[in-house]
C-alpha cells in the first residue's frame, strides 16, 4: 500500500513538474499583445458628458491601457485613424431575445424548428446585433429553445461566431397557464412552451436551481401576463431567494401595479416593461435601488405594424402609456436601462432605437446614451469592464461621423465597431471622409 502511494504520488509530481514546463515553454512563445491607436476627432466621455477632441485611444489586447489627446504612439502599432467621427463606449442592450425570430408565428415556431436550429438563427441575430454596435447584450429567456443561449454564448465567447458579450436567463420562469403559446389542445400535455412553467414554492425553487446549473447568469421570471398577476409573493421570494444567495439578480416581466409592487417585495433587481407603473410605484423603485426597462421600442414597432385598426390603437395608447412612465421616472429618479425587446428576425439589429425613443420620452440625448452603457452595464455587473472608455477596461467601442449629442439617431447609423480590441465593422464615412488603417 505504501509502495503504492508513493507511486502515486511521483506521478503527481512528475505531471506537475511537466505542466509546469508546458506551461512555461507556452508562455515563451505566447505572442506580446497587439497594440492599437484608434484615432478620431471627437471622444464623448459619457460618465462626465465632456466631450475630447483630437482623441486617441490606446490599446493593448483587448485592453484600453490610454484615453487621451496627443498619446505618444508605439513603434510597431496599428493605428486606425477615424478622421472626424465621434467615438463612443460599445453599446449595451438588456433586454434582448436572440433566439426568437418569430413572434408572430409562436406556436408554429416552437413546434417546427429545432433548438440546433433556433441556435443557429440566434448566431445570425447576434451577429446583426453586434454590427449595430451593441458589443454586449443581456438576453432575458430564450423563448422555448431550451439552453440554445447558453451554448451561442459559449460559441461567442469562444470565437466560433460572431456576437456580443452574452449574459443569459435561458428559459425563463412562469406561472402554469400564463404564458405562450395558447389556444393548444389539452390532449397535447407535452406541447412546447415559451418558458419553464411552475406552480408553488418548490417548483419555483428547483427551477432556479435547475437554470442556474444549467448556466444561467440571471433568472427571468413573469410576475403578470397581460391584464392578471401571475405568480404569488410567495413564490417570487423563493425565486430570489435562491438566485440571490447564488449571486444572481432577477429581471421581472411586470407590467401593472400590483405585480410590479409583488416583484419589488420579492426583492427583484430590475423591472421589465412596467408600463403601468405610478408616482408611489416608482418611489419604492428609487428606494430599492431597483432598474427600469421600459422597451419603449418594441410598443412603437407594435403600433406602427398592426394591421387590425383596434389592436393598433390599444398599442398605441399603451405607448403613450410607457412614454409618460419613463418620464414620472426620470422625475423621481428611477435608474432607466436600455431593452429593446426584438423578437422578430427583421428587428435584431435595430437595437438603437431604443435610445431614440428614450430620447423622445423626455431623457436627455447624454441620458439615453447613459442608459445603453454606464447603466446598462451595471445592469449586467459588468460595470468595471465595460460601459465607457476607460483605462483598464475592454476595448469595446463604436464610431459614428455625426455628433450624437446633437442627434441622437446618428447611433443609428454606427460605421465602426471594436469588441475587445478586434475589429468587426470598419467602413468609409458616407461624406467621403477617409477611414483607415497604418503603421507607423
Amino acid at each position: 500500500m505504501t509502495r503504492r502511494l508513493v507511486t502515486v504520488a511521483s506521478i503527481v509530481l512528475l505531471c506537475c513538474h511537466l505542466l509546469e514546463g508546458s506551461e512555461t515553454r507556452a508562455q515563451e512563445k505566447a505572442p506580446a499583445p497587439q497594440k492599437i491607436a484608434v484615432k478620431a476627432h471627437r471622444l464623448l466621455d459619457v460618465r462626465d458628458g465632456t466631450v475630447l477632441l483630437d482623441a486617441v485611444v490606446l490599446i493593448e489586447g483587448n485592453l484600453i491601457k490610454a484615453v487621451g489627446k496627443g498619446l505618444a504612439i508605439a513603434p510597431g502599432s496599428k493605428v486606425i485613424d477615424l478622421g472626424p467621427a465621434t467615438l463612443l463606449p460599445g453599446l449595451i442592450d438588456v433586454h434582448s431575445h436572440l433566439m426568437a425570430s418569430s413572434a408572430d408565428k409562436y406556436g408554429t415556431m416552437l413546434l417546427t424548428k429545432s433548438q440546433a436550429y433556433r441556435a443557429l438563427e440566434g448566431a445570425a441575430n447576434a451577429r446583426r446585433t453586434l454590427l449595430a454596435g451593441f458589443t454586449t447584450v443581456r438576453d432575458v429567456e430564450s423563448e422555448g429553445s431550451m439552453y440554445a443561449d447558453v451554448a451561442l454564448r459559449d460559441a461567442i465567447e469562444r470565437g466560433l461566431v460572431e456576437g456580443p458579450r452574452m449574459r443569459v436567463a435561458t428559459r425563463g420562469i412562469a406561472a402554469v397557464g400564463q404564458y405562450p403559446p395558447f389556444g393548444i389542445s389539452p390532449d397535447l400535455p407535452d406541447f412546447p412552451h415559451g418558458a419553464q412553467m411552475v406552480s408553488g414554492v418548490e417548483e419555483c425553487r428547483r427551477a432556479v436551481r435547475e437554470q442556474i446549473g444549467n448556466g444561467a447568469n440571471l433568472i427571468k421570471v413573469y410576475a403578470d401576463w397581460i391584464q392578471y398577476p401571475t405568480l404569488t409573493l410567495d413564490e417570487l421570494r423563493v425565486i430570489v431567494e435562491e438566485a440571490h444567495k447564488m449571486g444572481r439578480r432577477v429581471a421581472a416581466h411586470a407590467e401593472l401595479v400590483s405585480a410590479i409592487r409583488n416583484a419589488l417585495s420579492a426583492g427583484v433587481d430590475s423591472i421589465e416593461h412596467g408600463s403601468e407603473a405610478d408616482r408611489a410605484t416608482l418611489e419604492l423603485m428609487k428606494e430599492k435601488g431597483v432598474w427600469l426597462v421600459p422597451t419603449l421600442a418594441a410598443w412603437a414597432h407594435g403600433a406602427e405594424t398592426a394591421t387590425d385598426e383596434a389592436v393598433r390603437q390599444g398599442l398605441q395608447e399603451r405607448f403613450r402609456t410607457v412614454q409618460k412612465t419613463v418620464r414620472t421616472a426620470k422625475e423621481v429618479g428611477v435608474k432607466i436601462a436600455c431593452g429593446y425587446d426584438a423578437a422578430e428576425g427583421a428587428l435584431h439589429g435595430r437595437n438603437a432605437r431604443e435610445i431614440v425613443e428614450l430620447h423622445e420620452a423626455g431623457l436627455s440625448n447624454l441620458e439615453a446614451i447613459r442608459a445603453a452603457t454606464l447603466t446598462a452595464a451595471d445592469v449586467v455587473k459588468l460595470q468595471d469592464k465595460i460601459g465607457s472608455l476607460e483605462p483598464g477596461k475592454y476595448a469595446d467601442m463604436i464610431a459614428v461621423s455625426e455628433d450624437p449629442l446633437a442627434d441622437v439617431k446618428a447611433l443609428e447609423r454606427v460605421f465602426f465597431v471594436m469588441k475587445a480590441g478586434i475589429v468587426v465593422k470598419q467602413e468609409e464615412v458616407a461624406a467621403g471622409k477617409a477611414v483607415g488603417e497604418r503603421t507607423p
